[in-house]
């Protein structure tokens, strides 16, 4: 009898399938941050010791996957060095039906969206838990805020119309968790503060709340990911599955193969 697959199972599933699929030689690839962006991280990494792949070049999204990516000795730059990447690879915290994405539960959405826009292809690697009807009520909407008068932005933001409902919580502890586990504000790798806005009825429009929160003083980025995505593959009970948009809407895959088969 196997036994049924754990989500971090269903994460290095969909980790290996985009740098299988999506990571070639002599290219140029954004690494992504968090618990399923380096599963795709250890299979470059693989990929590169066994010799599948050469000649890559690899630009880091935080801290934590620099250091992860120097102990598998994936070649590292930067985006002053190269700043036209092939492909990006990164997971989402959720995921709505036009591929609008929730990120930075991990808290280095700052860095994860100015590589991941410089990409020509955005590879969002998730499990089928992240997949949701609309953003907001399901997982925070993180904002990186610096830390001058930051109760007086988080304020703002309350206000900001295409926000109405939220409400502010400024992220303590660990920067990597959005439960508070301390006492002392977290702090992302830029040295800024994290404002979780949480929700009790989705983002009415994820593209004006993203605008109304980056022109907001105070606010240095948002985890709101509109219109980025050009491949969402979806780990799920069945197999894994590929979502993209195609003129304007939103087409399913059929399984690309079959978990249990």
């Amino acid at each position: 009898m196997k036994r049924a697959l754990s989500q971090d199972d269903l994460k290095r599933m969909v980790g290996y399938q985009a740098v299988d699929d999506y990571v070639k030689s002599g290219t140029v690839i954004g690494l992504g941050t968090g618990s399923t962006a380096a599963h795709a991280v250890d299979r470059v990494g693989e990929k590169l010791k066994s010799g599948e792949l050469k000649d890559i070049i690899a630009i880091p999204t935080s801290v934590r996957t620099k250091e992860q990516a120097e102990k598998l000795g994936i070649p590292l730059s930067t985006l002053d060095l190269h700043s036209d990447l092939d492909v990006a690879i990164d997971g989402a915290d959720e995921v709505d039906p036009q591929l609008n994405l929730v990120k930075g539960g991990g808290g280095a959405l700052f860095r994860e969206k100015i590589v991941e826009l410089c990409a020509k292809k955005f590879i969002v690697i998730v499990d089928e838990s992240k997949i949701c009807d609309g953003l907001g009520p399901g997982f925070p909407i993180p904002v990186e805020i610096v830390p001058f008068c930051h109760e007086h932005t988080m304020r703002v933001i309350s206000k900001l119309p295409a926000l109405k409902g939220c409400e502010p919580v400024l992220r303590l502890g660990n920067i990597a968790n959005n439960t508070a586990d301390g006492d002392k504000p977290a702090i992302t790798d830029n040295g800024n503060y994290i404002v979780d806005l949480k929700f009790k009825t989705p983002i009415k429009d994820p593209v004006a709340a993203g605008q109304q929160l980056k022109a907001t003083v105070g606010v240095v980025d948002h985890g709101l990911f509109t219109g980025m995505t050009t491949v969402c593959i979806v780990a799920g009970k069945e197999g894994i599955y590929i979502k993209e948009k195609k003129g304007g809407e939103e087409e399913e895959e059929e399984a690309a193969f079959d978990l249990f088969g």
